[in-house]
């Protein structure tokens, strides 16, 4: 096949890239030029998605995977350009989509955030605006306009946790990381009842190309099977081989001392506690996302240990500074809420 990608240089993009080569696709890269030394063999065409597409318009290609899409009206002119020039259009987009995530078992069917086209417009029409604070409703939109200039020929990805090799989210790579220095480290929630779902980039990018390939198309959860914390940490341990000691804080002591979740805790979300004040109930589904649909047509998983593995290696090639991580508590205020935690025991 001849298979166009928007984006395609970074994390799945790149991934996905790899796995379409494997299997003779011919591919064709459309992004901003930031990072394409890392593609080999591929052709590219540089370009914004958010400004002019005339480099597109004199094409054709068998299928489209949009990695990169957020802005709806970006979203929209691309797939009114697409719909003569390809019959499958693939969008990354993302659990983020629901309303919640308060109850276990959310499908491809719960009622996701809303937002109006003008709405979207307005404040994506400042290049300054925060666009990321209404993620979930511009992922929702882009579907919507997606669907609406190219009925049927849509395969929509609710992607969740993506992990693996050149992930820049940081939020697995820091346990990775921090696991690897050894030591005491702090651990968030209950060991035995706090869950993740993860996905590997390349079994994401496997299941993609099988859904391009079979012209699979719809609306599916694509993330990974929940599974402990406990277990993705002790797998980092064993993999790096350190002596890390995992100290569990429960969920109160992590609040009473103001510890973000997901962000100075990677991967961790309270169990029964609102994460804020418009919220009257703890997002316990978080890592309870259905991905039923997505099995049965084909996806599956390898190993965590394999990835854990890539994912130390990867890390071994870059400069690690604490002040460039996303995400992650810094060493400092670790060191403060274990000592707190050896005073109460």
């Amino acid at each position: 096949m001849k298979i166009l990608v928007l984006g395609g240089s970074r994390f799945l993009g790149k991934a996905f890239v790899e796995e379409a080569q494997k299997s003779g696709h011919e591919i064709t890269v459309f992004n901003r030029g930031n990072n394409n030394a890392v593609l080999k063999n591929v052709e590219i065409i540089i370009g914004d998605r958010n400004g002019s597409l005339e480099l597109l318009k004199d094409r054709q290609w068998d299928a489209v995977l949009d990695t990169s899409g957020l802005i709806p009206r970006s979203v929209s002119n691309l797939t009114s350009l697409l719909k003569e020039k390809t019959e499958f259009y693939a969008f990354v987009s993302s659990i983020s989509v629901y309303q919640d995530w308060i109850p276990k078992g959310i499908n491809e069917n719960y009622h996701v955030q809303s937002m109006s086209v003008e709405e979207a417009d307005r404040l994506t029409s400042d290049p300054a605006a925060q666009v990321l604070e209404y993620y979930g409703q511009f992922k929702t939109l882009c579907e919507q306009e997606a669907e609406r200039n190219m009925p049927g020929k849509v395969l929509n990805i609710r992607a969740g946790q993506l992990v693996g090799e050149n992930d820049y989210t940081d939020r697995l790579p820091y346990w990775v990381n921090r696991i690897a220095q050894g030591g005491r480290v702090l651990a968030p929630g209950n060991p035995e009842s706090t869950f993740v779902q993860l996905i590997d980039v390349k079994d994401l990018a496997i299941w993609i190309l099988k859904m391009m390939e079979e012209k699979y198309t719809g609306t599916y959860n694509v993330t990974g099977k929940p599974i402990l914390l406990q277990d993705v940490l002790l797998t980092c341990k064993k993999v790096a081989g350190t002596n890390a000691e995992l100290i569990w804080a429960d969920e109160d002591f992590l609040l009473e001392n103001k510890v973000a979740p997901w962000t100075e805790m990677p991967l961790w979300l309270p169990e029964k506690t609102p994460l804020g004040p418009e919220h009257t109930e703890a997002w316990s589904g978080a890592f309870h996302i259905n991905i039923d649909k997505a099995i049965q047509t084909g996806l599956s998983f390898r190993p965590l240990a394999e990835t854990i593995r890539e994912v130390h290696d990867w890390l071994k090639t870059k400069p690690i500074d604490e002040g460039c991580w996303k995400a992650g508590i810094t060493s400092e205020r670790e060191k403060i809420l274990l000592d707190r935690i050896a005073l109460k025991q």
